[in-house]
């Protein structure tokens, strides 16, 4: 039995139009976070938050568009090519400007195993 698993990110499970794909579900990867996330023009309503309380650290990367993070008081422009890790305890946002992003974001908690939040379930709610 083979285990290789492709999709296209259309076929990922999305709770809300497609805004939110949930790619690590979809590919049935275990290791760690992996979801797939389009923003709109003008998009300012990513929450700002940090991973203190449980110690994640993310990558951030733009498969097309562009987005801004904001991170540890600077600001860094995420395009295709342009990868960004942010740590665990650095408050973090991302907004759009004129044009739309098509964003991956990786995350886990180094030396620990992964746990994936219910919310990335296929069919789960969205945190409120």
């Amino acid at each position: 039995m083979s285990d290789v698993v492709v999709k296209r990110v259309e076929e990922f499970d999305s709770p809300n139009g497609g805004g939110f794909c949930r790619a690590r579900a979809g590919l049935g990867v275990t290791s760690f976070g992996m979801q797939v996330e389009n923003f709109p023009p003008h998009f300012e309503h990513f929450p700002e938050h940090d991973h203190s309380a449980d110690g994640q650290e993310e990558v951030y990367t733009a498969l097309s568009g562009s987005a801004t993070l904001h991170a540890d008081g600077a600001e860094h422009r995420l395009e295709p090519g342009v990868f960004a890790r942010v740590g665990p305890g650095v408050s973090r946002k991302i907004t759009t400007g004129d044009d739309p992003v098509r964003l991956l974001a990786i995350g886990a908690t180094p030396g620990q195993p992964y746990v994936a939040p219910a919310f990335t379930e296929p069919g789960a709610a969205l945190p409120g």
